[in-house]
């Protein structure tokens, strides 16, 4: 086998190899450093719902410790068990890294070994001495099929860039599991609120058909005009309409629930009846970011690590397209032993081998090899483009999150406020009217405007409930289960159970 050592030395000898690929660095931020501030009204005690949980970064919050709600932590578990496109973005994934595996078996040489034997007869009239012959050899070798030496590194940027594109896609799984607990959660809580809808237009078309039908009493004992009868019955149509609009919609959000899970989640899992039209009880903690929050931290969100990935192999392409203006070196080569007889494969004497070293060097391809290195120049352009967008949109959604939120317990406490003050407009005009003291036209107008008022209120509370949920997700959170409890060196995230307002 001396041979076979003399034949691999040359790979080792010229083991250290150029690398062509210009040097990377992580391009700088095109975002400001930090949030200009963080929303005051969020920056609140912890509350019973985040006793014992430390001060984590999102993305080391876990989503069964940010959402708070057992029947939606159901939910959501089921729905990363059976999602389809988590299962396809899994399986993205493991077709990466064989890709991976492919263009990284490329630096290692392939070997391949056979054993052969042949047998021939030569006919007496095409030999000399007029004799018919017989010729048997056997033989067995190992081969080495035309190894590349990667003096200037191909190679190891081919499968650098195949690495890193196994790497993003990885990155972008993650980004599916982040926005499936949020579109799951979304879902769920929207559920939620359409069967509160549905409980508060039946609960308002069971008082004005009662309402109705004291008008109706009151028309037939000329009490009432035929005006106020008719205004009656437009405002029962108007809530029968809305309640079936409702009903609609709940078995719509069921539908759409199901479909996120993969399966159809079970009773126990999905939001319990609404005790009263109005009650409501926060599903996720609330995250409070710090005045000053430093933008770095969106370096942790899947969705921008996977650009920069995508930007490290782009720039890896470019070292393999400059090496191929340079020679190429290939070795080819077997050795192995042959006999005539099977006793003799393995004597002394019988070795056999050969070495085949070539060199192949560009002379002219039309082009060809510069057209492919403005493509991957271009190509490293484009990547660098697309991170910076990355960056740039991310920076927008987390600003957008932070300004509604500033607002939100603001506008949660107004509209609680008109809630109130609309409640007992209602009321008194009620009592006044009922008394015979006042007129029915302003009840109805007191009913339209508490209806009103009740339906904002529940739209606002999804809204600040949907909030919670952007936060976390913008901020990186959502792609583990529990929360690491040693990761607390990032920027610290207080929390807040109690809803806004």
């Amino acid at each position: 086998m001396r041979p076979l050592a003399a034949l691999c030395l040359p790979v080792v000898l010229l083991a250290g190899c150029v690398n062509l690929a210009p040097p990377y660095a992580t391009p700088a931020a095109p975002v400001p450093p930090a949030w200009a501030s963080a929303p005051a009204a969020m920056a609140v005690a912890p509350s019973a719902t985040a006793v014992g949980q430390p001060d984590v970064a999102p993305h080391d919050l876990g989503w069964r410790d940010f959402l708070v709600d057992e029947r939606l932590r159901g939910t959501v578990a089921l729905a990363l068990e059976n999602n389809r496109d988590l299962r396809v973005a899994a399986l993205n994934i493991e077709r990466a890294r064989a890709q991976y595996d492919i263009v990284q078996a490329a630096v290692y040489p392939t070997l391949s070994g056979g054993v052969a034997g042949s047998r021939s007869r030569t006919p007496g009239s095409l030999a000399a001495n007029g004799a018919t012959r017989f010729a048997t050899q056997y033989s067995a070798t190992v081969g080495l099929a035309s190894y590349e030496i990667d003096l200037f590194g191909r190679v190891r940027n081919l499968g650098d860039a195949a690495l890193e594109g196994f790497f993003a896609t990885e990155d972008a799984g993650r980004t599916t599991r982040i926005s499936l607990v949020a579109d799951v959660a979304n879902a769920w809580l929207t559920l939620a609120t359409d069967q509160q809808r549905l409980r508060l237009a039946r609960d308002t078309l069971a008082s004005r058909q009662k309402s109705y039908d004291l008008i109706e009493r009151g028309y037939q004992l000329g009490a009432q005009s035929g005006l106020a009868l008719a205004q009656a019955r437009s405002t029962v149509d108007t809530a029968r309409a809305d309640a079936a609009a409702y009903d609609s919609q709940v078995e719509q959000d069921r539908n759409l629930l199901a479909l996120l899970v993969g399966a159809t989640p079970p009773d126990e899992l999905l939001p319990l009846p609404p005790a009263g039209a109005m009650a409501t009880t926060p599903a996720a903690r609330l995250l409070a970011p710090p005045s000053g929050l430093a933008s770095d931290i969106l370096q942790q969100r899947p969705d921008v690590q996977a650009a920069e990935h995508t930007l490290r192999a782009s720039n890896a392409n470019i070292g393999a397209a400059r090496a191929a203006f340079y020679p190429r070196i290939a070795l080819t080569g077997s050795g192995g032993t042959a006999s005539s007889s099977l006793s003799g494969l393995f004597k002394d004497g019988s070795s056999i081998w050969s070495f085949t070293p070539s060199i192949s060097v560009p002379i002219f391809d039309g082009g060809v090899n510069r057209a492919n290195l403005r493509v991957a120049e271009v190509q490293q352009r484009i990547q660098l483009a697309t991170y910076e967008k990355t960056l740039q949109t991310a920076f927008r959604e987390v600003a957008d999150a932070l300004a509604a939120r500033r607002t939100l317990d603001e506008r949660l406490a107004a509209q609680q406020s008109l809630l109130a003050a609309t409640t007992r407009a209602y009321e008194l005009s009620d009592a006044l009217f009922r008394a015979g003291g006042g007129d029915y036209f302003v009840v109805l107008d007191a009913q339209r405007s508490l209806y009103t008022a009740q339906q904002s209120l529940l739209a606002l509370q999804l809204i600040e409930q949907a909030n919670r949920l952007t936060l976390y997700k913008v901020l990186g959170g959502g792609w583990i289960d529990t929360t690491r409890a040693a990761a607390q060196t990032g920027p610290g995230i207080a929390d807040s159970g109690t809803p806004g307002g």
